[in-house]
């Protein structure tokens, strides 16, 4: 099916203030290979734990950039296994230890840092991409998060041409808290995120 941007802003319209379960049954309805990407980051389990209760065999994309806090490993681990799920992990080619010695982590305004993106998540999402050649993409995306997501919705088109689908997008962090509290998910705020290093900052996967 080909989503026209009209016909995207009536749905949008239409599926804001309606229950996150029904967003996702509508779009694994019309999915044939659907996905969802994670990074265990903060509020990360609401979106793993209202897809899967959905569909509890969905792909689960995690591009590990081999930079998490250990904070995010320990949460990661306790998330698949209380979620059961089917885990589909993406690492760099080139190990942590190698890239320390040939560029370090160069900061946001290092002429280096686009390669470093490159190595440690932008490669290995198109890896991923290229392997499950997704029609629906559930992401975690939220209004507000950055300038660029502000200009998206519950549904967009991502730059691969990819239904994105953000059930969450107009959820406040309170609204995510009750939600955590209502299915007594787990959470965890120590996060890092090396290519954006700056909270408001974009990583460079959603960008269209």
């Amino acid at each position: 099916m080909i989503f026209t941007e009209k016909h995207l802003e009536h749905l949008n319209a239409q599926f804001r203030g309606i229950p996150t379960e029904e967003i996702i049954a509508w779009a694994l309805e019309y999915a044939r290979r659907p996905i969802l990407t994670t990074n265990f980051g903060p509020y990360s389990s609401t979106l793993l734990h209202a897809v899967t209760e959905v569909k509890s065999d969905v792909p689960v994309i995690w591009c590990d950039t081999g930079y998490n806090t250990v904070a995010t490993y320990k949460h990661a681990e306790k998330v698949m296994k209380r979620l059961e799920l089917d885990m589909r992990i993406y690492v760099p080619k080139q190990t942590r230890a190698r890239r320390d010695v040939l560029m370090g982590e160069p900061s946001v305004d290092d002429p280096k840092h686009a390669d470093f993106a490159e190595q440690v998540k932008l490669e290995p999402f198109r890896r991923a991409m290229k392997e499950h050649q997704p029609d629906v993409w559930f992401a975690n995306i939220r209004k507000g998060q950055t300038q660029y997501r502000d200009t998206l919705d519950i549904l967009s088109i991502s730059k691969e041409g990819i239904l994105k689908v953000s059930p969450f997008y107009h959820y406040s962090e309170m609204q995510l808290r009750i939600y955590l509290k209502q299915f007594q998910l787990p959470n965890e705020m120590d996060y890092f995120d090396p290519t954006k290093v700056l909270q408001h900052r974009e990583c460079g996967i959603h960008l269209s």
